[in-house]
């Protein structure tokens, strides 16, 4: 019988998924990353083929799995934490119309997990200068825009809040309603700080604790 090469493709890019999981939880890496680096080591070989890298939902749901089999009493406790600062970063932000989006808002931020923003203002200056207004040192790098690879990367201001390390990417206004449009599966990659203090609320209720 002739082998399946669909069914190995599979059966690989779970494989990679796996320890592509491993990775982003133990050392924090990104997706595209610890992907690569998860099929070097299961293939052996630097450049692997598109069919058999997993996708960034398939990664996910492993980080998720990963989280409630290893670090069942530790993740949850800073997953909260990390809300608690990215909300009072988006408070302090609130001008800027503020989105909370990656780990943090999906729920698999770990031990390395930083948080991620997305603000909307008439220009990333304006971002620049009330941060270093108020004595916030920034570095400067680019991010890809969330409208994809036709649309040119946007200026990113990452700084220090509380010792947790805190990534805004600074879109224009006019890319505001692109954030607000929902997205057909019904799922959501951003949160406002009303839907950030109600994720907040939700887990206190879960951990029986008060909410912040």
């Amino acid at each position: 019988m002739m082998p399946n090469i669909f069914d190995d493709a599979r059966l690989l890019r779970a494989a990679i998924a796996v320890a592509a999981a491993r990775l982003v939880a133990q050392d924090g890496a990104d997706y595209n990353t610890a992907k690569r680096k998860a099929a070097r080591q299961i293939l052996g070989y630097s450049h692997a083929s598109a069919n058999v890298l997993p996708d960034n939902a398939l990664i996910e749901n492993e980080v998720r799995l990963y989280n409630a089999l290893f670090l069942a009493g530790t993740q949850a406790p800073r997953l909260r934490q990390l809300r608690i600062l990215a909300l009072q970063v988006m408070q302090a932000l609130e001008q800027f119309h503020p989105f909370l989006t990656g780990a943090v808002l999906n729920g698999t931020a770990g031990a390395h997990a930083e948080i991620h923003l997305q603000l909307f203002a008439d220009s990333a200056k304006e971002v620049q200068m009330f941060l270093l207004d108020k004595n916030v040192a920034i570095e400067m790098s680019e991010t890809p825009h969330f409208k994809g690879p036709r649309y040119d990367p946007v200026e990113t201001a990452s700084f220090l809040w509380h010792q947790e390390a805190v990534h805004a990417a600074l879109y224009e206004l006019d890319d505001l309603r692109g954030a607000l449009k929902p997205k057909t599966d019904g799922k959501t990659n951003r949160a406002d700080c009303t839907a950030v203090r109600a994720l907040l609320l939700s887990s206190s209720q879960d951990l029986g604790t008060d909410p912040c």
